[in-house]
């Protein structure tokens, strides 16, 4: 064999292998590619999924909570429930300041 004909053996084998070795990076690129989105739609899934289960157990929560204070407004005597539905802030007000007055009441002394 002549070195022409070597060389021109190697020139179209790397030619080849170079066309390869492309299509073998492609082909990795273009799996991880696939891979990262279906990892990203799991992702979504379970955070979509997550979100909605603690939407539905904070208004399970809530409903309960409101059916207690429901219950609760209803035994107290003198007409009160009605008060405070029409007037909120009132109650809100009451609420606020019964708070100031019992954490003043409870606070430890202050050493000086």
């Amino acid at each position: 064999m002549s070195d022409p004909e070597l060389e021109n053996k190697l020139r179209k084998g790397g030619g080849k292998v170079k066309k390869d070795l492309n299509s073998l990076v492609e082909d990795g690129v273009s799996e991880i590619s696939e891979r990262l989105d279906k990892l990203k739609d799991d992702a979504r899934e379970t955070v979509v999924g997550a979100a909605t289960m603690a939407k539905k157990d904070v208004g399970h929560v809530l409903n309960q909570y409101n059916n207690k204070a429901g219950e609760i407004a209803d035994k107290v005597p003198g007409g009160l429930n009605e008060k405070i539905n029409k007037y909120p802030w009132v109650a809100i007000s009451i609420a606020l300041a019964l708070g100031f007055f019992l954490g003043n009441l409870f606070k430890p002394g202050r050493q000086h």
